[in-house]
């Protein structure tokens, strides 16, 4: 089964990556990100290829991009740069492929969450709400779609 998986992430890397390119998240990523939307609200996601409860965040954040195609969201995958194919094809599963994309890449990853949220302990998926004077409000756990929507009311 895992060959298989290999394979057919081999042979659909190229239509993937045609997307959105999945960048390496480091120090100083976040600062990079904010400053990229200042004024802007926008939801950072972060998330996992192995995390239980990331599917059904990730289906909720693509059905709410659909809806709401000028919501900013921004997903960081807890995982390395080697799994980077497969972030970005269950990224675009999701219909999120063209949303910007960012993987842990620094082999400490507890350095990454500590800059991120001295508060997070790595529990996933984790959601940041920020508003347009970037304003941040941390969700561990799938957030339920109606938070979802008060949010874009709010913040859009």
């Amino acid at each position: 089964m895992r060959r298989l998986l290999m394979l057919l992430l081999v042979l659909l890397a190229p239509a993937v990556m045609a997307d959105t390119p999945v960048r390496s998240f480091v120090a100083g990523s976040l600062a990079q990100i904010q400053a990229a939307r200042q004024g802007k609200p926008f939801v950072l996601a972060f998330w996992s290829i192995g995390c239980t409860h990331c599917p059904t965040e990730l289906k909720t954040l693509g059905d709410l991009k659909r809806r709401h195609p000028k919501l900013d969201v921004v997903l960081v995958a807890a995982d390395t740069p080697d799994d980077a194919p497969q972030t970005a094809l269950l990224a675009k599963s999701y219909g999120l492929g063209k949303v910007e994309q960012w993987v842990f890449a620094d082999l400490m990853p507890e350095r990454l969450r500590f800059e991120i949220d001295r508060r997070w302990y790595g529990e996933l998926p984790r959601t940041h709400f920020y508003d347009r004077n970037h304003k941040v409000e941390a969700v561990s756990g799938v957030v339920p779609e109606e938070r979802l929507q008060r949010w874009i009311r709010e913040a859009l």
